[in-house]
């Protein structure tokens, strides 16, 4: 008989995020999670078949917490800024959280056209707003979408690496310029 489980899979996957959320991925080991647990490592793998096992977990539970913060930003009209004002402001509050969501080496190149359906489920709901309001084929919106991400991507990677330091408002006022710019590029031009 397997011996009992002195903590709960959810306990270690809590104690796991809370040590790559104050130290980063790379600061989560057996050791670490068995002093966080206040215990030894042993009781993590009553529970789990091993680190990759908890390691999955942690990233299953740091894109819940991107989620929360992709779900406010859906409510913010227009919710495509909104959704690129929480992708950075999760960058700025969590950015061990980010660091292992969106700074590290894939081992499969995604496609282009497909990568924002693999990193948030709001690519749908927002495409079909900037569809609905600005009148845009889906590819135009798709296109517009991609453009926006790179460039609040690239706002978020320089506050996590500590480049450029910015405020909500400078933000928002850089996020509705590219917005604005891409939008006359695709009314006159008909693409991007």
């Amino acid at each position: 008989m397997p011996p009992k489980a002195k903590f709960t899979k959810e306990e270690i996957t809590a104690a796991a995020l809370n040590i790559v959320k104050n130290s980063g991925a790379d600061a989560l080991t057996a050791r670490s999670l068995g002093n966080k647990l206040g215990s030894s490592a042993r009781p993590v793998f009553t529970v789990f078949s091993g680190m990759e096992e908890v390691q999955s977990e942690v990233v299953s539970a740091a894109k819940a917490v991107y989620k929360n913060y992709l779900d406010y930003g859906m409510e913010e009209y227009p919710a495509f800024k909104g959704v690129g004002k929480a992708y950075i402001k999760f960058a700025a509050e969590q950015p061990n959280l980010f660091r292992l969501l969106f700074m590290r080496e894939q081992n499969n190149l995604p496609d282009l056209s497909n990568i924002l359906g693999r990193l948030d489920d709001s690519k749908g709901k927002i495409l079909s707003s900037i569809q609905t309001e600005y009148g845009l084929n889906e590819a135009a919106a798709s296109a517009l979408y991609l453009h926006l991400w790179i460039y609040a991507h690239g706002i978020a990677v320089l506050i996590v690496t500590k480049v450029c330091s910015f405020t909500p408002e400078q933000i928002s006022e850089m996020l509705t310029q590219v917005f604005s710019g891409l939008i006359k590029k695709i009314k006159t031009e008909g693409k991007l």
